[in-house]
């Protein structure tokens, strides 16, 4: 979870995927030059960390568990 540059990488992840995501979902609102409700757009950014970060930790366990089927 915070080896192997996953920190990293989730944090790029999240700032390009939750930008996008921003724009998407709270363009009308910041076209009208409104801020929209700051926990929304927060929430916006954890969910790509999230599940870049729970994508990472899945991958290392599953390799993991191959890894230690071989050596028996």
């Amino acid at each position: 979870m915070f080896g192997d540059g996953t920190p990293r990488k989730a944090f790029l992840t999240a700032l390009g995927v939750g930008t996008l995501l921003t724009l998407i979902n709270h363009g009308d609102v910041l076209l009208s030059g409104h801020a929209p409700p700051l926990h929304k757009v927060v929430l916006t950014y954890c969910v790509p960390y999230c599940v870049t970060t729970w994508g990472a930790v899945t991958g290392k366990r599953a390799q993991l568990a191959r890894f230690e089927m071989r050596q028996r």
